[in-house]
């Protein structure tokens, strides 16, 4: 399945005005969504590294929505339903889950030592470990993926990392 976004109203307005302060790269994204190229599409042509956080972060902000969806054929069908933004966090289950809170925290942990280090990240390691459940992680996560994008080695796996946070967070 193939995800394709449009601009809203705003995001036409962030191209002819520049008023919402974009970054460039993010700027950059926000003009390659058309309609029409798919996420995957979109991706051979920017080489982003972050690509489905930055259209998260767009889609979260308003400046693009979901136009359609593309099967598995390559038909495209107009998005009917109300989609996850596709940097949603998982439900939280009904009763705390200490071992999957434990993996969360693990994991945010250990990346952050092996693509940025401790010494740039003592602050958010230390509340990381001091974190009282899934939703305080959550307050976080936009701190640890700044922080392992803006690493060199972190910019190659920041999506398939952000993907296995997704998973436990």
């Amino acid at each position: 399945m193939g995800v394709v976004f449009a601009k809203t109203r705003k995001g036409q307005d962030e191209i002819a005005t520049k008023a919402g302060g974009l970054t460039p790269r993010v700027r950059r994204v926000l003009i390659f969504v058309d309609g029409k190229r798919s996420v995957d599409e979109m991706r051979g042509m920017l080489q982003s590294d972050d690509l489905q956080h930055t259209l998260g972060m767009l889609e979260e902000e308003g400046y693009i929505e979901v136009s359609s969806v593309t099967d598995a054929a390559g038909k495209s069908a107009r998005a009917q339903l109300p989609l996850a933004s596709i940097t949603a966090f998982r439900e939280l289950p009904a009763s705390p889950d200490p071992v999957s809170l434990q993996q969360a925290r693990n994991f945010m942990t250990n990346t952050l030592n092996a693509f940025v280090g401790a010494l740039g990240t003592s602050s958010l390691l230390n509340r990381i470990e001091q974190a009282s459940g899934h939703a305080e992680l959550r307050t976080m996560y936009d701190e640890w993926y700044h922080a392992i994008v803006m690493s060199r080695e972190g910019r190659r796996e920041a999506e398939g990392l952000r993907g296995k946070l997704l998973a436990v967070i």
